[in-house]
């Protein structure tokens, strides 16, 4: 829910959400992921086909494209599960990476 106040990309396969987290430790936090897939899209076959696609997507391009200490919302649209798995990366990498370089342009302007 606090996602949906932060940043946001949309694709044509997916739309990812992203927000900061507070940082309290010294430490970095880890990056967490959520996925979401609406009813409108069709049945329960048809949603849990579309996460698992998306789970293995985010697996594969948030290790290089993620942020440390961020939250991120994948919400599945209709190509996510009817697209190929190339066309999900490619949108997953491209919003991931525009976003990484929105909040890091943020934390700097916080950090000044």
């Amino acid at each position: 829910m606090a996602a949906k106040s932060g940043f946001r990309f949309v694709k044509p396969a997916i739309i990812v959400q992203s927000r900061i987290r507070l940082i309290t430790d010294i430490s970095p936090s880890p990056i967490r992921v959520g996925f979401t897939v609406t009813k409108k899209l069709g049945n329960a076959i048809i949603r849990n086909r579309a996460k698992r696609r998306m789970r293995e997507a985010s697996a594969k391009i948030t290790p290089e494209f993620g942020l440390d200490g961020c939250d991120y919302v994948l919400i599945g649209r209709e190509q996510a599960y009817k697209g190929s798995f190339i066309n999900l990366l490619r949108d997953l990498r491209h919003a991931m990476r525009v976003l990484k370089e929105q909040m890091e342009a943020t934390i700097a302007a916080k950090a000044i």
